[in-house]
Protein backbone atom coordinates (compact mmCIF):
# COMPACT_ATOMS: atom_id res chain seq x y z
CA UNK A 1 0.00 0.00 0.00
CA UNK A 2 1.43 3.45 -0.64
CA UNK A 3 1.06 6.87 0.75
CA UNK A 4 -2.14 8.60 0.63
CA UNK A 5 -0.99 12.22 -1.17
CA UNK A 6 -2.91 14.87 -1.02
CA UNK A 7 -3.74 16.38 -4.72
CA UNK A 8 -4.74 19.81 -6.01
CA UNK A 9 -6.84 19.76 -9.44
CA UNK A 10 -8.17 22.50 -11.75
CA UNK A 11 -10.52 20.63 -13.21
CA UNK A 12 -12.51 22.00 -16.54
CA UNK A 13 -16.13 21.24 -18.23
CA UNK A 14 -18.68 23.39 -19.87
CA UNK A 15 -22.26 22.11 -18.34
CA UNK A 16 -24.87 22.40 -19.67
CA UNK A 17 -25.93 25.96 -20.77
CA UNK A 18 -22.73 27.36 -20.62
CA UNK A 19 -20.77 29.04 -23.49
CA UNK A 20 -17.55 28.58 -22.44
CA UNK A 21 -15.16 26.00 -20.73
CA UNK A 22 -15.46 26.70 -16.86
CA UNK A 23 -13.08 25.73 -14.03
CA UNK A 24 -12.98 24.85 -10.42
CA UNK A 25 -10.32 23.67 -7.94
CA UNK A 26 -10.47 20.53 -6.23
CA UNK A 27 -8.71 18.85 -3.48
CA UNK A 28 -8.71 15.18 -2.87
CA UNK A 29 -6.27 12.51 -0.91
CA UNK A 30 -5.50 9.39 -2.17
CA UNK A 31 -2.27 7.07 -3.30
CA UNK A 32 -2.85 8.04 -7.01
CA UNK A 33 -4.92 10.29 -9.11
CA UNK A 34 -7.16 7.50 -10.40
CA UNK A 35 -8.65 7.36 -6.92
CA UNK A 36 -10.03 10.72 -6.85
CA UNK A 37 -12.12 10.20 -10.11
CA UNK A 38 -15.38 9.15 -7.91
CA UNK A 39 -14.96 12.22 -5.76
CA UNK A 40 -14.36 14.46 -8.70
CA UNK A 41 -17.28 13.08 -10.41
CA UNK A 42 -19.43 13.81 -7.18
CA UNK A 43 -18.24 17.19 -6.72
CA UNK A 44 -19.22 18.65 -10.29
CA UNK A 45 -21.96 16.49 -11.54
CA UNK A 46 -23.23 19.04 -14.02
CA UNK A 47 -19.96 18.81 -16.17
CA UNK A 48 -21.03 15.33 -17.02
CA UNK A 49 -18.71 14.02 -19.51
CA UNK A 50 -16.75 16.80 -20.31
CA UNK A 51 -15.27 16.95 -16.95
CA UNK A 52 -11.78 16.88 -16.86
CA UNK A 53 -8.37 17.57 -15.38
CA UNK A 54 -6.87 20.94 -17.00
CA UNK A 55 -3.63 21.03 -14.06
CA UNK A 56 -2.65 19.12 -11.38
CA UNK A 57 -0.06 19.08 -8.47
CA UNK A 58 0.88 16.08 -5.60
CA UNK A 59 1.16 18.75 -2.81
CA UNK A 60 4.47 18.04 -0.95
CA UNK A 61 6.28 20.90 -0.48
CA UNK A 62 4.74 24.34 0.09
CA UNK A 63 7.13 27.44 1.61
CA UNK A 64 9.67 25.59 3.35
CA UNK A 65 7.18 22.80 4.81
CA UNK A 66 6.54 19.28 3.84
CA UNK A 67 2.75 18.24 3.35
CA UNK A 68 2.21 14.82 4.66
CA UNK A 69 -1.40 12.86 4.83
CA UNK A 70 -1.40 11.14 7.95
CA UNK A 71 -4.07 8.48 9.01
CA UNK A 72 -6.42 10.17 11.21
CA UNK A 73 -5.97 8.16 14.26
CA UNK A 74 -2.28 9.04 14.08
CA UNK A 75 -2.61 12.92 14.28
CA UNK A 76 -4.61 12.50 17.35
CA UNK A 77 -1.51 11.18 18.96
CA UNK A 78 0.67 14.07 17.32
CA UNK A 79 -0.23 17.39 16.83
CA UNK A 80 -0.69 18.34 13.34
CA UNK A 81 -2.18 21.89 14.33
CA UNK A 82 1.25 24.01 14.74
CA UNK A 83 1.12 27.48 14.52
CA UNK A 84 0.93 27.39 10.41
CA UNK A 85 -1.55 26.50 8.00
CA UNK A 86 -1.38 25.34 4.38
CA UNK A 87 -3.48 28.33 2.63
CA UNK A 88 -5.16 28.00 -1.23
CA UNK A 89 -5.63 31.60 -3.16
CA UNK A 90 -6.79 32.47 -6.20
CA UNK A 91 -5.55 35.48 -7.37
CA UNK A 92 -7.26 37.55 -10.33
CA UNK A 93 -6.01 40.09 -12.42
CA UNK A 94 -5.90 42.33 -15.68
CA UNK A 95 -4.07 43.53 -18.34
CA UNK A 96 -4.70 46.48 -20.47
CA UNK A 97 -6.26 45.84 -24.32
CA UNK A 98 -7.10 42.01 -22.84
CA UNK A 99 -10.86 41.20 -22.56
CA UNK A 100 -10.30 38.62 -19.79
CA UNK A 101 -9.74 38.27 -16.31
CA UNK A 102 -5.99 36.30 -15.55
CA UNK A 103 -5.64 33.93 -12.75
CA UNK A 104 -3.14 32.71 -10.58
CA UNK A 105 -3.67 30.10 -8.01
CA UNK A 106 -0.77 29.88 -5.15
CA UNK A 107 -1.04 27.68 -2.37
CA UNK A 108 1.23 29.24 1.16
CA UNK A 109 2.14 28.46 4.75
CA UNK A 110 1.02 31.21 7.07
CA UNK A 111 -0.18 31.62 10.09
CA UNK A 112 -3.71 32.98 9.27
CA UNK A 113 -5.43 34.43 6.49
CA UNK A 114 -3.86 37.97 6.80
CA UNK A 115 -0.16 36.40 6.43
CA UNK A 116 -1.63 34.76 3.60
CA UNK A 117 -3.18 37.43 2.05
CA UNK A 118 0.32 39.65 3.01
CA UNK A 119 2.11 36.95 0.88
CA UNK A 120 -0.45 36.78 -2.23
CA UNK A 121 0.12 40.94 -2.33
CA UNK A 122 4.04 40.09 -2.50
CA UNK A 123 3.67 37.75 -5.69
CA UNK A 124 5.10 38.89 -9.39
CA UNK A 125 1.38 38.46 -10.44
CA UNK A 126 -0.20 40.40 -7.96
CA UNK A 127 1.82 43.20 -8.60
CA UNK A 128 1.88 43.19 -12.49
CA UNK A 129 -1.37 41.60 -13.37
CA UNK A 130 -3.88 45.18 -12.53
CA UNK A 131 -3.15 48.95 -13.83
CA UNK A 132 -5.82 51.91 -12.47
CA UNK A 133 -9.19 51.14 -12.49
CA UNK A 134 -8.65 47.53 -12.53
CA UNK A 135 -6.61 46.29 -9.76
CA UNK A 136 -5.13 43.06 -9.02
CA UNK A 137 -7.32 41.18 -6.37
CA UNK A 138 -7.96 37.87 -4.45
CA UNK A 139 -10.90 35.99 -5.78
CA UNK A 140 -11.52 33.44 -3.48
CA UNK A 141 -9.89 32.31 -0.51
CA UNK A 142 -10.02 29.10 0.96
CA UNK A 143 -8.14 27.95 3.90
CA UNK A 144 -6.75 24.46 2.88
CA UNK A 145 -6.17 23.51 6.48
CA UNK A 146 -7.28 26.51 8.69
CA UNK A 147 -9.99 27.15 11.79
CA UNK A 148 -12.52 28.93 11.26
CA UNK A 149 -12.38 28.95 7.76
CA UNK A 150 -12.68 25.94 5.08
CA UNK A 151 -10.76 23.70 5.97
CA UNK A 152 -9.38 20.67 3.98
CA UNK A 153 -11.63 18.04 5.56
CA UNK A 154 -14.14 20.10 4.50
CA UNK A 155 -13.42 20.02 1.07
CA UNK A 156 -13.24 16.41 0.82
CA UNK A 157 -15.67 13.72 0.72
CA UNK A 158 -17.09 13.14 3.89
CA UNK A 159 -15.55 9.49 4.04
CA UNK A 160 -11.68 11.29 3.62
CA UNK A 161 -12.45 13.40 6.31
CA UNK A 162 -13.03 10.84 8.48
CA UNK A 163 -9.75 8.88 7.54
CA UNK A 164 -6.81 11.53 7.00
CA UNK A 165 -5.33 14.66 8.60
CA UNK A 166 -2.63 17.26 6.93
CA UNK A 167 1.03 17.42 8.30
CA UNK A 168 3.03 20.39 8.01
CA UNK A 169 6.74 19.70 8.98
CA UNK A 170 9.50 22.12 8.17
CA UNK A 171 12.56 21.36 5.67
CA UNK A 172 15.50 22.81 4.74
CA UNK A 173 15.85 21.38 1.50
CA UNK A 174 12.71 22.88 -0.18
CA UNK A 175 12.18 20.80 -3.84
CA UNK A 176 9.71 21.85 -5.97
CA UNK A 177 6.50 20.16 -6.72
CA UNK A 178 6.01 19.08 -10.31
CA UNK A 179 2.85 20.66 -12.04
CA UNK A 180 1.36 18.85 -14.65
CA UNK A 181 -0.37 20.66 -17.28
CA UNK A 182 -2.74 19.89 -20.25
CA UNK A 183 -6.12 17.99 -20.96
CA UNK A 184 -6.52 15.22 -18.67
CA UNK A 185 -9.64 12.54 -19.34
CA UNK A 186 -11.06 11.56 -16.64
CA UNK A 187 -11.02 8.01 -18.25
CA UNK A 188 -7.54 7.76 -18.64
CA UNK A 189 -6.32 8.90 -15.35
Amino acid sequence: MQQPKLFMLMLGGRPPGRNTEQHDMFFGIGETMKDLVPAIKTFWPEAKNNLHVDAWREVNFVDGYAVKVVPRQQSESINVEGPDKLFFLNLGGYKPGEFDEFHYKMLVVAPDMADATTQARRSAFYKHTGFKGAASHIDDKYGVDVDDMQLVKEMLPEEIKQQYSILLSPITELPEDEIHLGYFQLHKL
